[in-house]
């Protein structure tokens, strides 16, 4: 080789040059035709496919209508909170930090795993509902793929088990179940709104798209009831259930001039804010959805309608000697020998021999009918959820015996509200109102159950019933007159009536010159000396009422008495 030719500059063949521009063309020909493939042929496929990975129509949440009390105050409030949820097949990626997860969230980590496993075609399953926010947060910081949270609504209750058996409660999709919040259901509930969103592929939402329907959020109620009232009936009823170690007891208060029930309690109570173990019945409101015996307490119901027929007056006689009669082959007694009383003794010594007679000289159906229409046996039409009806008769008896019994309140049964109802048509001069818990400022109808006269007449009886000598001096409150009676009933049991068994009850109003307030305590099975209505329900009758007259500045309407010592209240005078 030539030494020119050595230091010739290399040069490669033609052909090379011809194969790289060649090749290179194809491959800009290639990425041309994939660019236009994609944005162009594949547009519309290709964004349906990312849409489909990456946009979401999700639910928008809206909030249930606040309950609150009648002066604004809530009962009832739905806050907002997190729950956290995960896309199956996303999160089995990380399978080994499940168990992680799973402590964190309380939640066997065997078990998660099995749930995933199983929704893994799926792409959402809730892992834990509800959860605080520390705990939302603690469990984004694992960052875990397919975990996301999602924002939802938790009823709370601020009054805890005071207002338990009223509002009940409502689901973890915040649905009512029980109590108002069941009846009102339609009204409270909200409508989730709907909005498409981009996601990304951890499931977080990190852009809202449109909004294509607004959340409707439920509408607020404002209840009768009033919380400072509500709190003080707990508080008594409370205390003397515990004091007399009752089963249960119940505490209806209203105000007769509009219907509105001001307190409704019952015990044992539970707390709508935490319903781990809370055991079956135990949401029961007993007010309402129960209903006993009323006893001694339908006397007053039995001297009216002997009033509204004519055949007595407050003063006429009645022999109630020896202290037992025989009807129809039974035996109907007093506590003791009373002799010759009057009719307004008859209440206020709460003589069963003194109502049998007055039963017995009406016409057969003349006490019948003055219950049905005072509402016995029938249903308020308060609207809450599972009220009792009660119990009376659908025709009057022919049995002697049966209408005196039914005189001094055995043979029909009623709810504590029923009998609260029945009340307020002697508080309103005969005519009875219809009762509500939604704020109202008059009575939307009353229905006549008596004469006035005779309603007055009983309300002047049941006011002396409540001084010495009378059965429910301890229902006495100071500066104050009241008016109302008491009732001790034995249990009934399979095969007749218990013998140490009792429900002890005690209903009444005040001021008694212009009744506004009735209220009625009834006791289930106190135990012990004390169980008479006189000795364990006038007593709680007394705290709650004389607070809410001050509460509610109603004004006095008597000198304050002095309380009649208990070595001179006789014991039978209390155990009717």
């Amino acid at each position: 080789m030539s030494t020119a030719n050595a230091n010739k500059p290399y040069q490669p063949p033609y052909w090379r040059y011809v194969t790289v521009l060649v090749a290179f063309a194809v491959l800009a020909g290639a990425l041309g035709w994939r660019a236009v493939d994609l944005q162009v042929v594949r547009k519309d496929f290709l964004q349906h496919q990312g849409d489909a990975r990456h946009l979401r129509v999700v639910s928008d949440p809206a909030h249930r209508g606040m309950l609150t009390d009648r002066t604004g105050e809530p009962l009832a409030i739905s806050t907002p909170v997190e729950t956290v949820w995960a896309h199956p097949g996303n999160l089995l990626e990380a399978a080994d930090r499940l168990p992680e997860l799973a402590r964190m969230l309380d939640i066997d980590p065997s078990a998660l795993a099995q749930r995933l496993r199983q929704r893994s075609g799926r792409e959402f399953v809730y892992l834990r509902r509800h959860v605080s926010p520390d705990l939302a947060q603690q469990v984004m910081d694992l960052d875990l793929p397919g975990v996301a949270l999602r924002r939802e609504y938790r009823r709370f209750y601020p009054a805890g088990e005071v207002t338990g058996h009223l509002l009940g409660f409502t689901d973890v999709d915040d649905v009512g179940l029980e109590g108002l919040e069941l009846a009102f259901e339609s009204w409270l509930r909200g409508e989730s709104g709907r909005k498409r969103v981009v996601q990304d592929r951890r499931g977080r939402i990190i852009e809202d798209v449109e909004q294509l329907r607004e959340p409707r959020p439920g509408r607020d109620l404002e209840l009768s009831i009033d919380r400072r009232l509500q709190y003080l009936a707990y508080r008594e009823l409370k205390a003397a259930v515990n004091a007399h170690d009752a089963a249960g007891g119940s505490l209806v208060l209203m105000d007769q001039h509009t219907g509105e029930i001001l307190a409704m309690v019952n015990q044992p109570a539970f707390n709508p804010n935490n319903r781990a173990g809370m055991e079956s019945g135990s949401s029961r409101n007993s007010a309402l959805v129960d209903a006993w015996e009323p006893g001694s307490t339908i006397k007053p119901f039995t001297v009216a309608a002997a009033l509204d027929a004519g055949s007595v007056t407050p003063e006429t006689e009645i022999d109630t000697g020896p202290g037992v009669i025989r009807v129809g082959g039974h035996r109907v007694r007093d506590l003791r020998d009373y002799g010759r009383i009057d009719v307004t003794e008859v209440l206020s010594k709460s003589s069963n021999i003194g109502a049998a007679k007055l039963a017995l000289d009406l016409e057969d159906d003349a006490l019948w009918r003055l219950l049905g229409r005072a509402g016995f046996g029938q249903r308020t039409g308060v609207g809450f959820p599972g009220e009792a009806s009660g119990r009376l008769a659908s025709m009057p008896s022919g049995s002697e015996i049966e209408q005196a019994t039914l005189a001094f309140g055995y043979g029909l049964s009623a709810t504590p509200l029923q009998l609260t109802r029945a009340y307020a048509a002697i508080a309103g001069d005969g005519t009875m109102p219809l009762p509500t818990f939604l704020r109202s400022d008059e009575a939307e109808e009353r229905e006549r159950v008596m004469s006035p006269e005779a309603a007055a007449a009983v309300r002047g009886m049941l006011e002396k019933a409540t001084i010495s000598g009378g059965t429910a001096t301890r229902a006495q409150v100071p500066a104050y007159r009241v008016a109302g009676k008491t009732g001790t009933v034995h249990k009934s049991e399979a095969g007749g009536y218990a013998e140490d068994r009792y429900v002890a009850w005690f209903s009444g109003m005040a001021p008694a010159s212009h009744p506004r307030l009735v209220l009625t305590v009834m006791l289930d099975e106190p135990r012990g000396e004390a169980y008479y209505g006189g000795q364990v329900a006038a007593p709680v009758f007394a705290e709650v009422m004389g607070g809410a007259l001050r509460l509610l500045n109603v004004p006095p309407d008597g000198l304050e008495r002095t309380p009649v010592p208990e070595s001179l209240t006789a014991m039978g005078d209390e155990r009717q």
